[in-house]
């Protein structure tokens, strides 16, 4: 799979982090090392297993887009 990471150079050290895997990010000297960092973060959060607990729930929630995810195609015809 694919996920989507943010990355940039802030000094000597390039940081970056997951968009689709909260939690997910580094710290590294070089661009490499840190798309490196990136996908050993994603793949050890992915192996993790998550007990489920007795007497928890498990749901999804439903939140608005945000303004920016929202289409404006105002005045348009098609």
């Amino acid at each position: 799979m694919k996920y989507r990471a943010v990355i940039k150079r802030t000094g000597e050290w390039w940081i970056g982090w997951l968009i689709d895997l909260p939690g997910v990010n580094a710290q590294e000297k070089t661009k490499a090392k840190l798309i490196e960092s990136l996908r050993i973060g994603a793949e050890d959060m992915l192996d993790t297993e998550v007990p489920f607990e007795s007497g928890a729930e498990m749901t999804t929630i439903d939140i608005s887009d945000p303004p920016w995810a929202k289409p404006t195609f105002k005045g348009l015809t098609v």
